[in-house]
């Protein structure tokens, strides 16, 4: 764990979107070239695998969950572990293999050795025929089950006859497995930063999201920060489960939460509300994306989705939203094979982590700023502040975020409050705020109780 000593009421000289690297893009995609082939699934050794990978970026802990765990409502499943699988012709012509595409096998299958004819093994196989030439994603972790899934072109294109069928699989007594990361800052206030690790090899809705916050935590261990941050890496719904149940007492210091997922492919970017709808992550998250992209979403929470439907049940109604680019679900690639190295971009991954950190700075930076000159606006001239108007209008603009920063000063608006009357960016808020602090024109009103504001 990192160590930090700053100021929890004080505002960073850096932002985390100003320090990191140009190469961010690249070194995100390189980790999601890493972690693709890995076959995962609820638990089992893919998991393990791919926490064991995001450990050579940063300490993460792993923890096991038993299997026959209960955990609130839910109990701990059985490892999957898939050795191999085929659909062989009569001609020995292998038309499926696990091995060329880990898609090909529904996971979690239970094992299965049979000879069929073609008219029984297609009730066994499943296509996409709105999208004949991908493979679909399927799995059947809670109810015993046996499938192919491969392109409905191939699948149409198989000759009347026998195949030889074959899942080489097993489910034993294990454990569920999750992986965890803390960062201490000056408060003990957490903000928590999630993402699914059940996936196989989906590129996108999967290794994105963990690529990128692993890249993240790295680039945070080296930083003072005004908060700690919790990552957590955890097969979805059960997983986020057993990490709540493990985890109870912890969860009162969770003050802000982003589930992070799908940010590789060029659409969006969307924010997907907590349940709460109007936290300060919820307005932060929407500040930052209207101002980085005319074509961002902010959606309403609704239980469809990932794990924040974990995390803002009623019993901990934590304020967790989801950062995503093309809504969950809403995309063409969206649990497919589609969903490929190709379908994600470097660009497009360092423009997500850019937005990730741009919201992660509003809550780090944000305090209520209160004017030393109460009464009156200050002269700005006198302090040097004030930009003469010069032609083209350049001055007035310029003075512009010192007067709105100072027309909201009473100790009773934050920053974030005044960007958003405002329509200006945070960040341009911020570099008036501290000019102001500078000269001791501005000082901050925060209370204990605004700390985590």
């Amino acid at each position: 764990m990192t160590m930090a000593s700053a100021d929890p009421r004080g505002v960073a000289a850096a932002s985390l979107a100003e320090t990191c690297p140009a190469s961010i893009g690249d070194e995100i995609y390189r980790l999601v070239t890493e972690l693709f082939p890995i076959c995962r699934s609820v638990a089992g050794e893919g998991v393990r695998e791919t926490l064991r990978r995001m450990q050579r970026e940063i300490p993460l802990t792993i923890h096991e969950v038993p299997t026959g765990t209960d955990v609130f409502d839910w109990t701990i499943p059985k490892e999957w572990t898939i050795r191999n699988a085929y659909i062989q012709s009569e001609a020995g012509e292998r038309v499926v293999d696990f091995r060329r595409n880990n898609l090909h096998v529904m996971n979690y299958s239970v094992p299965v050795r049979a000879n069929l004819e073609l008219a029984e093994l297609k009730k066994h196989i499943f296509t996409l025929p709105e999208q004949p030439d991908a493979i679909p994603y399927r799995k059947s972790y809670f109810e015993p089950a046996w499938g192919f899934c491969m392109a409905h072109n191939a699948m149409m294109a198989l000759p009347d006859g026998r195949y030889d069928v074959v899942i080489d699989s097993s489910h034993d007594d294990g454990s569920l497995s999750y992986g965890e990361y803390r960062h201490d800052g000056a408060l003990e206030d957490e903000v928590l930063l999630s993402a699914h690790i059940c996936h196989p090899s989906l590129a996108n809705d999967n290794c994105s999201g963990l690529a990128l916050l692993a890249l993240l935590a790295k680039q945070l261990a080296g930083r003072r920060t005004r908060y700690s941050y919790r990552f957590v890496f955890a097969p979805t719904t059960i997983g986020t489960i057993a990490w709540l149940a493990r985890n109870q007492d912890a969860t009162n210091r969770v003050k802000h939460g982003l589930v992070v997922t799908c940010v590789g492919d060029g659409g969006g970017p969307t924010y997907k509300k907590s349940r709460r709808g109007d936290a300060v992550i919820d307005r932060a998250a929407a500040h930052v994306l209207r101002h980085a992209a005319p074509s961002s979403n902010v959606i309403d929470f609704s239980p469809l989705g990932y794990d924040e439907r974990q995390y803002c049940s009623p019993g901990f109604d934590l304020p967790v939203g989801v950062f995503q680019r093309s809504l969950f679900g809403a995309f063409r690639e969206y649990h497919n094979s589609g969903d490929n190295l190709h379908f994600v971009r470097p660009k497009n991954l360092a423009s997500s982590y850019k937005m990730v950190c741009d919201i992660l700075d509003v809550l780090e930076r944000n305090f209520y700023p209160r004017s030393t000159i109460m009464k009156g606006e200050p002269y700005l001239g006198r302090h040097c502040l004030y930009a003469v108007e010069s032609k083209g209008g350049v001055g007035a603009a310029a003075n512009l975020p010192m007067l709105w920063v100072l027309s909201f000063a009473d100790g009773q608006h934050s920053l974030l409050d005044i960007a958003e009357r405002a329509s200006l960016p945070f960040a341009t808020l911020i570099g008036a705020a501290r000019a102001l602090q500078s000269l001791e024109i501005l000082e901050r009103a925060d209370t204990p109780e605004r700390t985590a504001c």
